[in-house]
């Protein structure tokens, strides 16, 4: 596999990504997330312990709703990487499919074709242009990035601390901080219009920020259980060992 893609997947979600007017809340690193960024943040500063925890509770109340009665899910995506300063390092466009708990698969058709699929234990990464494939253990790829927002399996407050952000673009702002230290990223922004998800932003240690914008978007409805089997093409260079 291209390792030019794994980044992205995952500051990405992906499989489950850009940053520009000053009325979208893209999140530069963490000191600015937590401090500057979202107005509450002042506010449960200022008002009583239990007012801003009556709001966070409200808000992690209204991101658990959306995913918890999510079971499957697609739609097109376009994904751009800006460096720390704002430039756009990469961009790329495709269709992602999610079937909770654990299976997903990012078809990026442009730049250049790949996919990045977990079928529940394994994580396969395939570029078709360089007729690579790399696979890994799921569970271990996945439980520091932000793919485990989309993935399902335990509550998102229990793995996020998460609060409202004011309006923006006419979406409904919500920021999600991971709560284990160890995780990969800084921060998550995501973004509901008219009940569904429309926007992902994600900020990594090295104050990269991952943009998501999704359309045409399906939820709950059938897909193919082929749609999350990986088999390697005859001829295609495998790299990994995956547990049994």
């Amino acid at each position: 596999m291209s390792v030019r893609i794994t980044g992205a997947a995952f500051a990405a979600c992906m499989i489950l990504l850009g940053r520009g007017a000053a009325a979208e809340p893209a999140p530069a690193s963490a000191a600015a997330t937590a401090e500057s960024a979202p107005a509450e943040s002042t506010t449960a500063e200022s008002a009583p312990a239990e007012s801003a925890t009556a709001a966070s509770a409200a808000a992690a109340a209204r991101v658990e709703h959306y995913l918890s009665g999510l079971k499957t899910w697609s739609a097109d995506f376009e994904q751009t990487i800006d460096d720390a300063d704002g430039k756009v390092l990469r961009s790329a466009s495709g269709h992602l499919y999610l079937k909770r708990p654990g299976k997903f698969r990012w078809d990026y058709t442009a730049p250049s074709r790949q996919v990045v699929l977990a079928d529940g234990k394994k994580l396969w990464f395939y570029d078709k242009d360089l007729q690579q494939a790399n696979v890994r253990d799921m569970d271990s790829t996945l439980k520091s990035t932000p793919a485990v927002l989309l993935a399902g399996g335990a509550t998102v407050s229990s793995q996020f601390r998460i609060s409202a952000l004011p309006a923006g673009e006419g979406y409904e702002w919500f920021q999600l901080i991971p709560k284990h230290p160890t995780s990969d990223f800084q921060a998550i922004r995501i973004a509901f219009a008219n009940g569904e998800l429309v926007r992902m932003l994600f900020a990594d240690k090295l104050n990269q920020v991952t943009s998501l914008k999704f359309s045409n978007a399906k939820r709950n409805v059938t897909l193919a259980p082929a749609l999350f089997i990986f088999t390697p093409p005859a001829g295609v260079d495998v790299i990994g060992h995956p547990s049994p």
